[in-house]
């Protein structure tokens, strides 16, 4: 069997790293294309390195631009990948527009698409993310779900063939990865365990909105007098604090530059609980047993906010529900709803059968 890997933010090369090591196993021909959609050394390369990824056979270079500039470089230079290598599936991860890309090469193709990561929905439904998660789920052969909230989506949506619970890539990377956290800044802040929130914010409609900005800076600003924040700041968020002036804010918050991933987990294990709006920091979160306070209207991980675990809150509900938190220490989630940490495990069994 020969199978083509398409890959391009960071997300996706962290769930391609799990999968990595079961195709080998399984002498499994393996091609994996990088489409370039991220291209700067954090989002990026930097994984290859701490995770031990073999490098790309084939890095499409798209760049940035619009999302239809972005995804029909993608599938223009990708579609030749394809027609060159004749792979028998094809994989994709996530939502972004290399997901959708590859899957509609895939479709037009006529080979099998295989979507790891299906079935999650999230409003507004005219988000970008939204899109490309229903448009690849709806052309893909084989459905691999994270949680059997995501089955139930699919359902919903009358998709049942091909569609598998197989747990979340994500919880099985955890775990690999567990013994190989960096607790290095921990130590560098002189934190001490449970005794400190982190923090990251970067999503557009909480850094370009002035008024919710400064809400979300202000109730960041409130915590941190009862409880020390740390805030790894997104380029995206240092520059949108700088241009409204909301600076002034952050005089109690202790603000690093972005780190990578093991040094985020390390700083993770260690808190007391999480504020973010990150997709898979509030995931990762409830993997390392850490309640996170979601500043989103809505996310794609409906199941941590349905059994209590999670809350997603306005700008300005943060300090009153983190004080709730702080009042309910012993929260406890008994089951595990991403399954068993073999996830790659199962994707790659059933590719084969």
């Amino acid at each position: 069997m020969k199978v083509i890997s398409l890959v391009g933010a960071r997300p996706q090369f962290i769930k391609e790293a799990v999968l990595q090591k079961h195709f080998i196993k399984n002498d499994i021909q393996k091609i994996l294309v990088h489409s370039g959609q991220h291209y700067d050394y954090e989002m990026s390369d930097v994984f290859f390195k701490v995770l031990k990824m073999r490098k790309p056979d084939y890095n499409l270079n798209v760049g940035s631009g619009s999302h239809g500039v972005v995804t029909g470089k993608i599938m223009i230079a990708f579609e030749e990948v394809v027609m060159k290598e004749k792979p028998d599936v094809i994989i994709v991860y996530g939502d972004t527009n290399t997901t959708v890309a590859g899957a509609l090469v895939g479709a037009k193709l006529k080979i099998p698409v295989a979507h790891v990561e299906a079935g999650i929905r999230q409003q507004p439904k005219d988000m970008p993310e939204e899109i490309n998660r229903v448009v690849t789920d709806h052309i893909s052969q084989y459905l691999f779900c994270p949680s059997e909230l995501a089955v139930k989506n699919l359902e919903k949506e009358n998709i049942r063939e091909g569609v598998y619970f197989v747990g979340d890539v994500m919880y099985d990377l955890y775990l690999k990865m567990r013994p190989y956290f960096d607790y290095k800044m921990v130590e560098k802040l002189g934190l001490k365990e449970n005794e400190y929130i982190l923090c990251t914010i970067h999503r557009d409609f909480n850094t370009d909105n002035p008024e919710k900005l400064k809400s979300i800076l202000s109730g960041l600003s409130q915590i941190a007098h009862d409880m020390r924040v740390i805030f790894p700041m997104h380029p995206r968020t240092k520059k949108m604090i700088n241009q409204f002036g909301l600076k002034f804010l952050l005089e109690n918050v202790t603000i690093i530059e972005p780190v990578d991933y093991l040094s985020i987990m390390g700083l993770l294990e260690k808190c007391f609980m999480v504020i973010t709006d990150s997709g898979g920091l509030q995931k990762e979160a409830y993997f390392a047993g850490k309640r996170a306070l979601v500043v989103m209207p809505d996310t794609g991980w409906k199941e941590l906010v349905e059994i209590g675990w999670n809350k997603l809150v306005d700008s300005e509900e943060l300090y009153r529900v983190y004080k709730l938190f702080v009042d309910n220490r012993n929260f406890k989630v008994q089951q595990h709803i991403y399954g068993e940490g073999n996830s790659g495990e199962k994707i790659i069994r059933i590719l084969k059968d």
